[in-house]
This record gives structure tokens, C-alpha cells and sequence, in this order.
């Protein structure tokens, strides 16, 4: 097998992995750069409720399931007295002299950056492949199969 040879397989597999993938690489950016900003959950004091198609998708991304387990809700037993046991400090307690966290926004910035920049290059690769295909049909036929194959996985 000549050199030239090789390289036009490896070209090949890279090119057919690429979009059986493109998808899947698509799902994954998008979901991720919303979850990023939380989109997904509701917070404490906020009003704000986020739709139920996102918060499926997020469960199918962190999780690989569109089930939701119930949520959970505030234990109601009364709370046992303490008087039988030592005074012991909790190690949750947050000391007083603690700094402030940094600011996340940057990384979160950057990292939607980073999911923008994953999903145009997604696409700009998806349509090389097609306009470079010989067999355009093969390059349809694979892109297909990436998006069948994950949610016929999803169903089993």
C-alpha cells in the first residue's frame, strides 16, 4: 500500500466520520452552550421557567436519557434535637475570612465562543463534504445514519 494510497483512505474515513458524527457534534455544542448560562434549570428567587423541550435535551445531554427523575421535594420530619451530641463544627461551615469567588462570565464567554466556533465549523465541514462528494448519495446515506443510529439507541 503506497503512501498516497493510505492517505486517500485516511481522508476517506475522515471525511465519512465527520458527518456520520456532525450530528451528534451538533447536539452536543448547542446543548452545551445553552447549559452554560443555565438556561436549562430554573434558580432559587428566580421566575424565570425554562421550556420543557430544553430541559429534556439538557437531561439527554449531561445525562444520556430524555427520562427526568422526580424532583425532589423538602423533607417534612421534624428536626431531631442535638442535645446528645457533642459540639462538634460541621465541615460545611464556610470559614468568614473566605475571598470572593472570581467572576465566571469570561470562561462562560468563552466557552460559548467555543461552542459557536464547534457548530460553524460542524457545518462548513458538512458542506464541504457535500460539495466535494463524488457519491453524494453515500454522503446523504451517512448523515442520515448519524441521526438514526443515536435516537434509535434512545429508544432501546
Amino acid at each position: 500500500m503506497t503512501l498516497a494510497t493510505r492517505l486517500k483512505a485516511f481522508r476517506l474515513t475522515h471525511n465519512y466520520l465527520g458527518v456520520f458524527f456532525a450530528p451528534t457534534i451538533l447536539f452536543f455544542s448547542i446543548t452545551g452552550g445553552l447549559q452554560m448560562f443555565g438556561l436549562h434549570e430554573t434558580s432559587r428567587g428566580s421566575s424565570y421557567t425554562p421550556p420543557a423541550l430544553l430541559v429534556h435535551l439538557s437531561q439527554l445531554h449531561k445525562k444520556g436519557t430524555l427520562y427526568l427523575p422526580p424532583s425532589k421535594t423538602a423533607k417534612t420530619a421534624a428536626p431531631k434535637p442535638d442535645s446528645a451530641k457533642p459540639n462538634i463544627p460541621k465541615a460545611t461551615e464556610a470559614p468568614t475570612s473566605m475571598p470572593a469567588p472570581p467572576n465566571p462570565l469570561p470562561m462562560k464567554i468563552f466557552f460559548a465562543a467555543a461552542a459557536l466556533a464547534l457548530v460553524l465549523s460542524t457545518c462548513t465541514g458538512l458542506f464541504m463534504a457535500w460539495v466535494y462528494a463524488r457519491r453524494k448519495i453515500l454522503v446523504a446515506g451517512v448523515f442520515a445514519a448519524g441521526i438514526i443510529c443515536p435516537l434509535v439507541a434512545l429508544l432501546l
